[in-house]
């Protein structure tokens, strides 16, 4: 529980490549973080229902149709969809 609540506060930064997947998740807050993070809001099956770029520091973000999110560094969005299609 601990570790889904601080999810990636408290990091310099996400390493090249990576993200982080959040299932059971509608909301995400960035309450902590150093940097800016882009979010995939993603259905059980995978497609994305939302994406919001560049969500800086102290921000709280909801999607009610999401079932997971993926965060990721600030301009990787696209990429990563890009690759997953």
């Amino acid at each position: 529980m601990r570790a889904r609540l601080l999810g990636l506060a408290g990091m310099r930064e996400l390493p090249p490549g990576w993200a982080l997947h959040i299932p059971r998740c509608r909301a995400v807050h960035t309450f902590g973080m150093r940097f800016a993070i882009d979010l995939i809001f993603v259905t059980r099956t995978g497609d994305p229902v939302r994406v919001v770029r560049d969500v800086r520091p102290m921000r709280l973000v909801f999607c009610a149709g999401a079932s997971s999110v993926i965060e990721l560094s600030a301009g990787q969005a696209n990429r990563y969809l890009a690759s997953s299609s």
